[in-house]
């Protein structure tokens, strides 16, 4: 692990990244339509007055992606260099804001007196980006370079609505720009309270989709004479009240496994489903944000039936949102579903299936984050593997680069997960400048670490 920076120095990469934030938070890319170009090129001037060589890649016009590099002394741009890569990964667009839902105007970057930073991407996820490229623009300004290896810096476009134009575009059709060894991305790094313990995160994995649609069947009718028809909307309700009433079975893959070690929940002689009982009951706030990580979950979120307000449907359909633990492959979750629905007058279709992603639970990454926070924050009770219900940029990045290791990681001491996540794509999104401090300075010493 890499020396303790001086106050000052960790003052000045506070600045930065603030100021940063700030900036990226005043440009609205709300994607549609996106329009990253002008943080984008923002952020490329500070890379490169940093040291840093910058290019910008995009698959449609106002709409660049930036990749930016930093070799080690005397390696020539473009010249091969041995070592390992680690790229720190992030996206600058982001999901809709009403401003009339907002406590303050969502594209202000305003900062109140408690020293929280308010905006549209505070937490999701300038506040990353601007970390990291604090972070490298601070190595760089420093005068460090790789001993070895490589460190990129990637911001990529799009990912809110799939990486089409952003990271995935970048995997598909540029691999040789992006390709890359460790990979630090969102996804992780709160912090779960479970009584007086405070155990940080590191994501490893994200669940994958098993999209179904469930049919029932009728006979049409005119709807004034609802004997002479079957209604197949009413045939549906018995469907909606099983997918709200049962629980689904607890799937231990490595992941939710070592989440449940972790926290002292799962020990020798107990069961998952004790373990979850006790998360319940011990923390039952958090218990909400944990539990999609453990099994497969079946959320119903379309319904449609009768085109006529008159006409008895003879056909009802209810399109379910599955998600899947890594590790569990296709036949499990047909049989997951099938389960379910067992004995309902049904027809299933399965139309969009994703085996979930994820990376190894050890390794040099991981051992530096476990590091870095025992020598940064000696009381936290430990650092515990967690799995993204939803997906990030890192799944392009693990399916282009087998053997990439990706993790999310941004490491938050001040708010925890149960206040962080609700935020998300919600009103009022907000993050503790020290948390922002607190990631910069994870950054920069891991990348040290990592390189040299």
């Amino acid at each position: 692990m890499s020396q303790p920076q001086p106050d000052s120095a960790n003052a000045r990469l506070a600045a930065e990244a603030t100021s940063l934030l700030q900036e990226l938070v005043r440009f609205n890319t709300v994607n549609p339509p996106g329009e990253e170009e002008v943080a984008q090129r923002s952020i490329a001037a500070r890379l490169e007055a940093a040291g840093f060589t910058v290019e910008l890649l995009e698959a449609v016009p106002g709409r660049p992606n930036l990749i930016a590099e930093l070799r080690p002394a005397g390696v020539a741009d473009g010249a091969p260099v041995e070592g390992q890569i680690v790229t720190l990964l992030s996206h600058v667009d982001t999901v809709l804001a009403d401003a009339a839902s907002w406590q303050r105007d969502p594209w202000s970057g305003d900062i109140d007196d408690d020293g929280v930073l308010w905006g549209r991407g505070a937490i999701d996820m300038k506040s990353q980006t601007a970390a990291e490229v604090a972070a490298a623009c601070s190595l760089a300004e420093a005068g460090w370079r790789p001993a070895t290896g490589l460190l990129r810096v990637v911001v990529a476009v799009d990912e809110e609505v799939g990486g089409t134009l952003g990271a995935r575009w970048l995997c598909e059709h540029h691999p040789e720009r992006i390709r890359t060894d460790i990979l630090i991305n969102e996804g992780g790094g709160a912090t779960l309270h479970l009584g007086e313990q405070r155990f940080y995160s590191v994501g490893v994995g994200e669940k994958g989709v098993c999209r179904f649609v469930v049919r029932t069947r009728g006979r049409a009718a005119h709807a004034s004479t609802p004997g002479v028809g079957v209604n197949a909307l009413l045939k549906m309700i018995p469907v909606l009240t099983r997918l709200q009433e049962t629980e689904l079975p607890i799937d231990l893959t490595d992941a939710p496994r070592a989440l449940l070690e972790g926290l002292g929940l799962l020990t020798e002689g107990t069961t998952p489903e004790e373990a979850v009982a006790a998360l319940r009951e011990r923390a039952p706030e958090l218990a909400p944000l944990v539990e999609p990580m453990l099994r497969v979950t079946a959320e119903p979120t379309m319904v449609s039936a009768s085109s006529k307000i008159n006409v008895i449907p003879a056909k009802a359909e209810v399109r379910v949102d599955c998600r899947i633990p890594p590790g569990m492959d296709e036949t499990a979750a047909h049989a997951r579903i099938e389960a379910l629905l067992d004995g309902l007058d049904v027809e299933i279709e399965y139309t969009e299936t994703i085996i979930g992603n994820g990376s190894p639970l050890h390794g040099p990454v991981v051992d530096a984050i476990h590091a870095w926070l025992a020598a940064h924050d000696p009381d936290a009770a430990g650092v515990v593997p967690t799995i993204l219900p939803g997906f990030t940029d890192s799944r392009w990045f693990r399916a282009t680069f087998p053997d990439c290791a990706a993790y999310g990681f941004f490491p938050h001491r001040h708010m925890p997960l149960t206040q962080t996540y609700p935020l998300m794509h919600a009103a009022d999104e907000r993050i503790d400048l020290r948390d922002l401090a607190f990631a910069a300075e994870a950054y920069r010493d891991l990348v040290e670490t990592l390189l040299g």
